[in-house]
C-alpha cells in the first residue's frame, strides 16, 4: 500500500460511500436519459485562485452583499450572470463560533429573493435564518445573526432559499462559501496552520451571452467550476499536507470527485468534526454538502481532480467523468507528516431515547415533472410536521422513486442510524445526506436552542421548486 493510501477506514461507513457511488441527484424527467456531458476543459494556464475573505472582527462580521445581474468572464467568455457583489464566485465569510454577523443585503435584480445561511445552527426566526422571508426588488433588509459559543467549525454556504426560484438563482451564480474556524484545535500541533484551499464546486450552462437560469435538465451540457475557473492548476509540494474545503454549491448535480493515486482523509462533514478520520479514493458530493479534508502530496507531476461517472437512477440523470482541476505536485519534497486517526469528541444520538418518530415520504408524479413530501406539495401556510425543543427524534426517510433524492433540514444537524437498514457509525452529524432511490434513511436529531418555523426538502433544487419541501415547527 503506497505511503499515502488509506490509513483508517470504517468498514460500514465504506460501504455506504460505495453505495452512495451510484447516487446522483438530478431533475427527473420520464424515460431514457441522454447521456450529459462536460463541455471540454481549458488546458490548467492559471493558478486555483481562492475567493476574498470577510473576516469577523472582535466578534463580529460586518458586510453588505449587493444582489445584482451583472457581466462576469467565466471559461474565457464574458456573459451574464446573477451575482452577490458582481461576482460569480463571492467572498468567503469567515467567523469563529459565538460571533455576530450583520449583513446589509440590497436586491438588485427584478425579483424577488433572500439570504439562507445553509447548515448553520442559528434562529430560523426574524432578521436571521428565515427563509420566509422575501426581500423584494429595490429593497434592502439587515440581517441579524448570533451564533452560539459550540458552533461546530468546518464549512457552510450561503445561497437564496426564494421558493420556485431557488434554482435559477443559485445556478445563476448566486452561492458562497462560510468558514467556521476552530479545526486546527483539533489537528496535531505539526498540521496546525497548514496551507488551505478552497474547492467549491459550480457548474453552469449557457443560453446565448448569459449564465442559463431556465428551462435547466441535468443531463445538458454544462461547465464545472472550482472556484469559477476551469481547469485551474492546484500546487501541492511532494509529501505536504494541505486542508481542503470541497463544497458543492451548485443548484442541482452531485459530483464523485477522485484524486487518482492519492486519498481524502476526511476530517469533517457538512460542518461537522468527525470522531475518527476516515481515507476514501472518492467522495460522492450531492448538491448542499461539503468535506474538509486533508491531502497529501504524490510524487512530483500532475494529476487530475476528476468527478467520475454516477448514475442517479432510471429517472434521474446520468453523468460523465470531468475534469475539475490539475494537481501540480512540485518543489522541494517534505517528510509526509502523520496523520490523525482521532480527532473530535461527538454526541453519540443512539445513545438516546427517542421522543417522538416520523416517517417522511419522497415521491414522484408520473411525468417526474412534480414533487412531493408525504404526499403533498409545498405550502409555506401549512405546518407539516411539529417537533419540541430539547428533545431527540427518529425520522424514517423513504424515497418511493426511481431516482436519488437529497434530503437537508435546517436549523439542527442529524446523526444518520442507517442506510437501507445497514447501520451506520456515530462519527458527526450531517445536514444533507442522499437517500437511495426505492430506500430508506433513519436519522435522529436533537432540537436545540432555537424555536420556529423553519423546511426540510430534497436539496436538488429542481425538486424543491417543485414542490419537494415541506414546513418544520418547532415549538417551545
Amino acid at each position: 500500500m503506497p505511503p499515502h493510501a488509506l490509513r483508517r477506514s470504517w468498514p460500514v461507513l465504506g460501504s455506504v460511500l460505495v453505495a452512495l457511488a451510484l447516487a446522483a441527484g438530478c431533475a427527473g424527467t420520464s424515460g431514457p436519459q441522454p447521456r450529459g456531458h462536460q463541455a471540454p476543459p481549458l488546458r490548467a494556464t492559471a493558478d486555483l485562485l481562492d475567493p476574498a475573505q470577510v473576516v469577523s472582527r472582535n466578534g463580529v462580521l460586518r458586510t453588505s452583499i449587493a444582489v445584482e445581474r451583472k457581466k462576469v468572464r467565466l471559461a474565457g467568455s464574458d456573459v451574464w450572470a446573477l451575482t452577490y457583489n458582481g461576482l460569480y464566485m463571492p467572498p468567503t465569510l469567515r467567523l469563529k463560533p459565538g460571533d455576530r454577523m450583520e449583513i446589509a443585503f440590497e436586491n438588485k435584480l427584478d425579483q424577488e429573493t433572500n439570504l439562507h445561511v445553509h447548515g448553520m445552527h442559528v434562529s430560523p426566526g426574524e432578521a436571521a435564518d428565515n427563509v420566509f422571508l422575501s426581500v423584494g426588488p429595490g429593497e434592502t433588509f439587515a440581517y441579524r445573526y448570533a451564533f452560539p459559543k459550540d458552533l461546530r467549525p468546518g464549512t457552510y454556504w450561503y445561497h437564496p432559499h426564494a421558493h420556485s426560484l431557488s434554482t435559477a438563482q443559485v445556478a445563476g451564480g448566486m452561492a458562497g462559501l462560510v468558514v467556521v474556524d476552530g479545526l486546527d484545535a483539533h489537528l496535531p500541533e505539526p498540521l496546525r496552520g497548514i496551507t488551505e484551499r478552497t474547492v467549491a464546486l459550480k457548474d453552469f450552462q449557457i443560453d446565448g451571452d448569459a449564465v442559463k437560469t431556465a428551462g435547466l435538465t441535468m443531463n445538458a451540457e454544462t461547465t464545472r467550476t472550482v472556484n469559477g475557473q476551469v481547469n485551474p492548476r492546484i500546487r501541492i509540494r511532494p509529501g505536504e499536507t494541505q486542508l481542503w474545503r470541497i463544497a458543492n454549491i451548485g443548484a442541482n448535480i452531485f459530483y464523485k470527485v477522485a484524486l487518482p493515486g492519492s486519498v481524502f482523509h476526511v476530517v469533517a462533514q457538512d460542518g461537522y468534526p468527525v470522531k475518527e478520520v476516515y481515507g476514501a479514493e472518492s467522495l460522492v458530493i450531492p448538491a448542499g454538502s461539503r468535506y474538509d479534508v486533508l491531502v497529501q502530496g504524490g510524487p512530483a507531476g500532475t494529476t487530475e481532480l476528476q468527478t467520475l461517472p454516477y448514475d442517479s437512477g432510471r429517472t434521474g440523470g446520468q453523468f460523465p467523468q470531468a475534469t475539475l482541476a490539475t494537481v501540480e505536485s512540485a518543489g522541494e519534497p517534505v517528510e509526509p507528516a502523520e496523520l490523525p486517526t482521532a480527532f473530535a469528541p461527538v454526541e453519540d444520538l443512539g445513545q438516546e431515547t427517542p421522543a417522538d418518530s416520523k416517517t417522511i415520504t419522497f415521491t414522484e408524479n408520473r411525468d417526474n415533472t412534480l414533487f412531493y413530501v408525504n404526499g403533498k406539495q409545498f405550502d409555506h401556510n401549512r405546518v407539516d410536521f411539529r417537533v419540541k425543543l430539547n428533545t431527540v427524534e427518529e425520522w424514517t426517510i423513504r424515497n418511493n422513486s426511481q431516482e436519488d433524492h437529497s434530503f437537508h433540514v435546517h436549523t439542527n444537524s442529524f446523526q444518520v442510524m442507517s442506510v437501507n437498514g445497514q447501520p451506520q457509525p456515530a462519527n458527526g452529524l450531517r445536514d444533507t445526506v442522499l437517500v437511495p432511490a426505492r430506500g430508506n434513511i433513519v436519522v435522529r436529531t436533537r432540537f436545540l436552542d432555537y424555536p420556529g418555523k423553519t423546511v426540510l426538502h430534497c436539496h436538488i433544487l429542481n425538486h424543491e421548486d417543485r414542490g419537494m419541501m415541506a414546513v418544520l415547527q418547532i415549538d417551545e
